[in-house]
C-alpha cells in the first residue's frame, strides 16, 4: 500500500531537465513539497512555477553540486525555506563516452565530478536531516533515491570511466543503505537503461553520430516519467518496506 507524500519536502538534484524534471513534478503531484536543484536557473524557475500553478510547492535552488560549499548551501537553503527534509533524489548526471585510448581526460573528470562527486557531497549534506526526519511525523521514514544506471551492473567497451562512475554509485548505496537503514533512512538506486533525455547530446560529434544516434534511433527507449515512476514507488512504500534496487529497461535494449 502506497503512503502519502503530503506534509514532506523532496530535494532533486539535476532537476532542469529529463529524469530530474519528471521527478520533481511526479513528487509534487504526490503532495511533496520539492526543491529543484541545478544550474541552469531559467529552467528551475520555469519548472518551479509550473509546479506551483498545478497546485505544488517548489523552489528553484541554482547550484553546482560538484562545488561541495555549494552542495552544502543548496540542502540549506531547502531546509531552511521548508524546515525539513525527508526524501533526497540524487539525480544528476553525465555520460561522456568513447575509447580510453586517447580519451579526453577532462571529459573523465568532469563525469567524476558529477556523478560521484556530487552524489557524495549533496549526501553528507543531506543526511543529519534525513535521519532527523526519520524521527518525526508525518512519516517516520526518509529515503535517498540515486539514480545509478544499467552501466552500473553491466561494463561495455567504450563506456569505460561512465562504468566506473555508476558502479561506484552502486557500491557506495549498498554501503550507506547498510549503515543508516535501521535508522529508517531507506537508500536505494534506480538503474535505468536507456531514456530519451540530454545524456548523450553532451558527447562529441563523432561520438553521437557513430554510438548513440544509432542506438536511440533504432530501439523504442524510456520516457523520463517511466524512472520518475519507479522513484516514486520507491518513496512511497510503508515504512516497514525499502525497494534496495530497481531495475527499469526498455522492453527492446539487450
Amino acid at each position: 500500500m502506497a503512503t502519502t507524500l503530503t506534509g514532506t519536502v523532496a530535494l532533486v538534484t539535476g532537476a532542469s531537465s529529463g529524469i530530474g524534471a519528471a521527478t520533481a513534478r511526479e513528487l509534487a503531484g504526490q503532495g511533496a513539497s520539492v526543491a529543484l536543484v541545478a544550474r541552469r536557473k531559467d529552467r528551475l524557475e520555469a519548472l518551479a512555477a509550473e509546479i506551483e500553478k498545478a497546485g505544488g510547492t517548489a523552489l528553484a535552488v541554482e547550484a553546482d553540486i560538484t562545488d561541495r560549499h555549494q552542495a552544502e548551501v543548496a540542502v540549506g537553503q531547502v531546509v531552511e525555506r521548508f524546515g525539513r527534509l525527508d526524501t533526497l533524489v540524487n539525480n544528476a548526471g553525465l555520460m561522456l563516452v568513447g575509447p580510453v585510448v586517447g580519451a579526453d581526460a577532462e571529459e573523465w573528470d568532469r563525469m567524476i565530478a558529477v556523478n560521484v562527486q556530487g552524489l557524495l557531497y549533496t549526501t553528507r549534506a543531506a543526511l543529519p536531516h534525513l535521519l532527523k526526519a526519520a524521527e518525526q511525523a508525518p512519516r517516520q521514514v526518509a529515503d535517498i533515491v540515486n539514480i545509478g544506471s544499467y552501466a552500473g551492473r553491466v561494463a561495455s567497451s567504450g563506456f569505460g570511466v561512465y562504468n566506473a562512475t555508476k558502479f561506484g554509485v552502486h557500491a557506495f548505496t549498498e554501503s550507506l543503505r547498510q549503515e543508516v537503514t535501521q535508522r529508517h533512512v531507506r537508500v536505494g538506486v534506480v538503474e535505468p537503461g536507456a531514456v530519451e533525455s540530454e545524456l548523450g547530446t553532451h558527447n562529441k560529434p563523432e561520438i553521437r553520430d557513430e554510438v548513440i544516434n544509432p542506438f536511440f534511433d533504432g530501439t523504442e527507449v524510456l520516457a523520463p516519467e517511466d524512472i520518475a515512476d519507479g522513484v516514486t514507488y520507491m518513496v512511497t512504500r510503508p515504512r516497514h518496506a525499502a525497494v534496495g534496487e530497481l531495475w527499469i529497461m526498455p522492453t527492446e535494449q539487450a
